[in-house]
């Protein structure tokens, strides 16, 4: 196994790209292995921060959203906004946190408001 050129931050060659940096071109990395990476400093004796870059000349284009994908995904959001106690739609996405609804997560404050 070959070690990964290593870049100081900002200062990669063209050709090279994250992957957020990709999907703005509407590219993904399409099975391909990180072709390098970024090093940003730290202070303090903190390990760098690490961006992994691939080759933007063997990225493909992003899949396009076919409607079974956005039936899925329309789903995956109804059930994040689907309060499991109530059983309502909250109309926002349930904080993690929480795990339920604002309502159902604090009843007595509800009440009195």
């Amino acid at each position: 196994m070959s070690a990964l050129p290593v870049f100081r931050w900002r200062l990669a060659p063209d050709g090279y790209a994250t992957r957020r940096q990709l999907r703005a071109r509407d590219l993904r990395p399409g099975g391909q292995d990180v072709a390098a990476q970024l090093e940003r400093p730290r202070r303090r004796g903190r390990p760098p921060l690490v961006a992994y870059l691939y080759r933007v000349d063997l990225a493909k284009p992003v899949r396009p959203m076919t409607p079974g994908r956005w039936r899925a995904h329309a789903a995956m959001m109804r059930a994040r906004r689907t309060c499991p106690e109530c059983r309502r739609d909250a109309g926002y996405v349930i904080p993690p946190t929480l795990g339920t609804c604002v309502t159902c997560a604090y009843p007595e404050e509800q009440r009195t408001a």
